[in-house]
């Protein structure tokens, strides 16, 4: 502001944009609400940088800078910690004698102004404060993240390569990494909270001898180049399963860290969005068949287990048939099936043993569905998952593999679909109130469900970044879920051959609700944000 002058009139007045540029920008703002006006302008390239920065100067009465990496004449953390930066969209970039010289995104935040100026002060240095852009800070940030990651890069020995990343994987709660082979170097990634993340870039010259090593911990044959299989249980109470696959560029690694004893979840702490008395409805059953339905990668198999433990009582034999194994529980039977068995010939053997509840990994074709649903209707409980993007579709889906409509109807009890959002980092996050825009479109969403949303003491989250959570904004990771119980009416709906949408009708007028509305109760929670609801559900 200059005054009270909106800044967007004053650059107007002044002739550096124009007033069908300003109303570009307040568009975008409105699907933007956590970006300041003359950053936006900056994004959409509306006017020259240079120019725009000197008048915001001029009109805040501020220093400016076009910052860039090139710009930092200090080592980035050595007054202000990495995650001070991320927090607070400072950095300093030049010390002269006593003057310490920090660029910020917001110089109007004055909380961020004065932490950073507190953190300077223990140092004897007092504080030149300038503005710049956000995303000139965030591409320093990002420069500066990328000289933390490059101790990977840096270790000589391929012994100590490879266990360095996989300690470093551990250590940042990484589920999985990838080794990958480019052109001209080779790619590590880490999979944290379900984002992929690139921590190096390692010379091509040591592609030969990082695969060897990787090979020789996860035993497989070293001259095949075709697709394999391992596992390195190197690290105390990891088991890492490895997977190889040759690509143009040379062979491909996947690590998957599967934390050893690890406890099973509550299905609360998982999101279930129900009361107990709900759980026992859905799951407590015989005679029947619960399908968890999600892409890879939501949680599936962590919901399942969720559910056995809810379930798991001594006087009931549970068994699971899995490919692998991933969460070893005691008191339960758990078979891994091997290249050489199907899940359909497993699961026949395992009717043999007098189970009560059968977990079956995946209903991948009619052979298996057909042995579920026999399963289903001899007195066994069946849980499975299956692949497929809603809790209705899970009717289609077995519909089109050749699962009559009479089998589904009679064995079918609940279809639950599910997709991981983010949580907010409760060390960094800042609380504010709902924009007017995300009311708005809230409800909006919500009406196509005759629902609407209470906003009267409720806020939400942006997200900022720390140590603790990888400088990302957000910590580990919660489902959202929708659960389809098939009642009469719905059974009726399937044998008679109706269609999915004519189900979904039916479903709606007994409570069905998707999975936007139970992701949208937990952004009003405080749990998540609407921007990580939309990536993961693709709202607008």
């Amino acid at each position: 502001m200059s005054g009270r002058t909106p800044i967007g009139v004053e650059l107007v007045r002044r002739g550096i944009v124009k007033e069908r540029d300003i109303q570009v920008a307040l568009e975008y703002q409105k699907q933007h609400p956590n970006k300041k006006l003359g950053d936006i302008l900056n994004i959409l390239n509306l006017c020259p940088q240079k120019q725009l920065i000197t008048a915001m100067g001029e009109i805040l009465q501020e220093k400016v800078i076009i910052l860039t990496p090139d710009d930092m004449k200090i080592h980035e953390n050595k007054y202000i910690p990495l995650e001070m930066c991320r927090a607070c969209k400072a950095v300093l970039f030049e010390v002269i004698g006593r003057r310490a010289k920090v660029c910020f995104a917001d110089t109007s935040n004055h909380q961020s102004v004065e932490e950073v100026k507190r953190a300077l002060a223990k140092h004897g240095l007092m504080m030149e404060k300038f503005l710049t852009f956000e995303t000139n800070i965030e591409n320093v940030i990002k420069s500066m993240l990328q000289k933390e990651e490059a101790t990977i890069t840096s270790v000589p020995d391929i012994t100590k390569l490879v266990d360095t990343i996989i300690r470093s994987a551990i250590e940042k709660r990484a589920s999985d990494i990838h080794i990958e082979p480019l052109q001209n170097s080779i790619r590590v990634r880490f999979r944290i909270d379900g984002e992929l993340i690139t921590v190096a870039n390692l010379e091509k010259e040591k592609q030969v001898q990082l695969i060897g090593r990787l090979k020789a911990i996860s035993n497989m044959h070293q001259e095949r180049q075709d697709a394999q299989d391992g596992t390195i249980n190197l690290y105390g109470n990891y088991n890492i399963r490895v997977a190889s696959q040759r690509t143009v560029e040379g062979e491909k690694f996947c690590l998957r860290l599967l934390k050893k004893n690890e406890g099973v979840k509550s299905i609360f702490d998982l999101g279930f969005p129900s009361t107990e008395g709900t759980l026992k409805k859905c799951f407590d059953k015989r005679n029947s068949i619960t399908i968890i339905a999600a892409p890879t990668g939501q949680g599936k198999t962590t919901t399942l287990y969720s559910i056995l433990d809810y379930l798991n009582r001594p006087e009931i034999n549970i068994t699971t048939v899995e490919d692998p194994v991933e969460i070893r529980v005691p008191g339960i039977n758990q078979i891994e099936i091997d290249g050489k068995e199907s899940f359909a010939s497993a699961l026949r053997s395992m009717l043999r043993n007098d189970p009560d509840i059968i977990l079956l990994g995946e209903i991948r074709d009619l052979e298996t569905a057909e042995v579920a649903i026999q399963a289903g209707q001899t007195g066994h409980y069946v849980l499975s998952t299956i692949h497929t993007i809603n809790a209705i579709e899970v009717i289609t889906r077995l519909r089109k593999m050749g699962i009559s409509d009479y089998d589904i109807s009679s064995t079918l009890a609940t279809a639950v679909s599910q997709r991981l959002i983010r949580r907010v980092c409760p060390n960094c996050s800042i609380k504010r109130e709902f924009s007017r825009d995300e009311k708005e479109m809230m409800n909006r969403i919500a009406g196509r469900y005759h629902m609407k949303f209470d906003f009267e003491n409720k806020f939400t989250y942006d997200t900022k970044g720390c140590k603790e959570c990888n400088h990302t904004g957000y910590l580990e990771r919660i489902a959202a879920f929708e659960v389809l119980e098939l009642t009469d009416e719905i059974k009726d709906l399937i044998v008679s051959g109706a269609s999915s949408l004519k189900i979904r009708e039916m479903a709606f007028e007994q409570g069905y609700r998707p999975l936007v509305i139970d992701a949208f109760q937990k952004v009003l929670d405080g749990v998540t944000t609407m921007e990580e609801v939309n990536k993961r559900l693709a709202l607008y």
